[in-house]
């Protein structure tokens, strides 16, 4: 008689997984706290923090329910501390005959399944079939063509789907409207207060067990206000359509100073453990636009984000790893800048952006892209180095939507195969958006000097650099005209500013050197802050 061991993962709790569905009575639902997977980067607490007590609530929906649970924590004296071997270990404790798994968010983990399919205790695999696509559906828009750019695929999506779509057309007679989405904040505004999460005995119990074996990672528990429920995520969602949507677009490329959540949603973490489904997320929000409470831009620009970049960052990691993850295209040697673990810099848009990303485990996605990703990518630091820090520091830091997001989007490593150029800017770019060059000590409008701004000799030193492989970008020819226009002195003096800025900068090397494996070797990663 056939006798499953479903293991679910810290990412996939939701009733609507396909094991779930289909389990038989006799089945043992696994749910495993387990060291190498807490350890391998050094996660922020409030990261550790929801899926602890996540995957302790979702235990005990699932008895509710009527399903067999077994539940490994992290204190079980029994607890094997690897995914895997955790797995076999309850599958032959229960006498099942073999384990049933849905694709995980890794690659490691998912060859690691794989290489158990014709063991003795076989391991049984599913697509995950929570996105709108699957890797296979991904790699058949991609065959035969040059280039994986995000917008026809996105158009595909929104045809495939049916969402904000008329007859055929897109909704408002046009695909996307960007161009409506990147006005800077006014002087005055407030933004909706996030609601506030209670937490009950179940929650704090999985936070105190947190702050007993992860206090020294960054963060505290003090600030964490991250949905661990469906019902919590159902609160969020709702707050975020009620009183964020209208303002999300034309504000959503803004940053601000002061407050780190502005009008967007916060609902990442949600989808992405899966107390929130993608498509119920999309069709409330189309449901907005089309009952008047939320404009177009708004709501195009935030079906954008998850049904055409999610599902794309997902679709490009499964058909390009394991390579992708190797890729280096501009040759970039630097560590990880020490600041980025304490917030310690007197650049005041990069000393924010980590302070809230120290606070919250989240800062927006331009933070991400145009502050502290712009920075590394003018600095060189190398793409292993930073992908760890994303990985570690963002509460909704998934392998799949990180990896591509950083290494191919923030440093261009991939060579271009998800950008058509660089996401660099000088400071012109963060005076725009921000109201943070107003607090600095450095001025935008200065590029040598002792008050200029760094990120303007770094923009320039930048270009020169990697002339040889940029120049020819049909998209970058404007700004290469612009640098070789300059006058001799005027780039030797940009260089010798940028040089100087280097040299002196601290770094804190031992980073982006990961345990990419299902082993844990037993040692904790060393204090990011204790680090030089």
């Amino acid at each position: 008689m056939s006798k499953p061991l479903i293991i679910l993962l810290g990412d996939q709790l939701t009733l609507s997984l396909p094991t779930l569905r289909q389990a038989p009575e006799n089945a043992v639902v696994a749910l495993c706290e387990v060291a190498s997977e807490a350890h391998y980067v050094p996660h922020h607490i409030h990261k550790i923090g929801v899926f602890l007590a996540a995957m302790r609530h979702f235990a005990q929906t699932l008895r509710d329910k009527g399903f067999t649970v077994h539940y490994s924590a992290l204190d079980d004296p029994d607890n094997t501390h690897t995914l895997i071997s955790e797995a076999e270990r309850l599958a032959s404790a229960y006498d099942c005959n073999h384990i049933q798994a849905v694709r995980p968010g890794e690659w490691r983990l998912w060859q690691a399944m794989q290489n158990r399919q014709d063991t003795a205790l076989p391991w049984q695999l599913f697509e995950d079939d929570r996105f709108f696509t699957t890797p296979e559906d991904f790699a058949q828009w991609a065959k035969g063509r040059k280039q994986l750019r995000l917008e026809y695929f996105y158009r595909e999506q929104r045809k495939r789907s049916g969402l904000l779509m008329e007859h055929g057309e897109p909704a408002g007679g046009q695909w996307n409207f960007d161009h409506d989405n990147r006005e800077p904040l006014p002087e005055t505004f407030e933004s909706p207060r996030p609601p506030q999460h209670q937490q009950d005995a179940l929650t704090r119990e999985a936070l105190a067990v947190a702050q007993q074996h992860f206090g020294h990672h960054m963060g505290t528990l003090e600030t964490f206000n991250w949905p661990v429920t469906r019902r919590q995520a159902l609160v969020d969602m709702r707050h975020f359509l009620d009183h964020c949507l209208p303002d999300f677009g034309r504000y959503q490329d803004a940053i601000s100073d002061t407050d780190p959540f502005l009008f967007h949603s916060r609902l990442a973490v949600a989808m992405n453990i899966g107390l929130l489904s993608p498509r119920e997320v999309c069709k409330a929000a189309e449901t907005c636009y089309y009952t008047g409470s939320a404009p177009i831009n708004a709501v195009e620009g935030f079906i954008r984000q998850i049904l055409g970049w999610r599902e794309y960052v997902r679709g490009l990691y499964w058909t390009q790893m394991p390579n992708y993850k190797r890729e280096n295209r501009l040759g970039f040697t630097r560590d990880l800048p020490a600041f980025y673990w304490d917030g310690n810099t007197d650049m005041r848009c990069l000393q924010r952006a980590i302070e809230m990303t120290i606070d919250n485990s989240y800062a927006h996605h331009i933070q991400r892209l145009m502050v502290t990703g712009n920075f590394a990518l003018l600095c060189g630091v190398k793409p292993e180095a930073l992908c760890d820090w994303y990985l570690a520091v963002y509460a909704d830091a998934c392998e799949w939507v990180e990896l591509p997001n950083t290494l191919g989007m923030v440093l261009h490593a991939d060579g271009g195969l998800m950008g058509s150029k660089p996401y660099c800017a000088s400071g012109k770019y963060i005076d725009k958006m921000s109201d943070h060059c107003q607090h600095c000590r450095y001025s935008p409008k200065q590029v040598t000097g002792a008050k200029a701004c760094p990120l303007n000799s770094l923009y320039w030193h930048f270009l020169e650099t990697h002339e040889n492989k940029l120049s020819q970008n049909p998209r970058m020819k404007l700004i290469y005209g612009s640098l070789a226009r300059m006058k001799t002195e005027k780039r030797d003096a940009m260089r010798q500013q940028a040089q100087a800025f280097l040299a002196k900068l601290d770094t804190a090397p031992g980073y982006g050197d990961a345990i990419h494996t299902d082993g844990y070797d037993g040692k904790t990663r060393p204090n990011p802050e204790a680090t030089s």
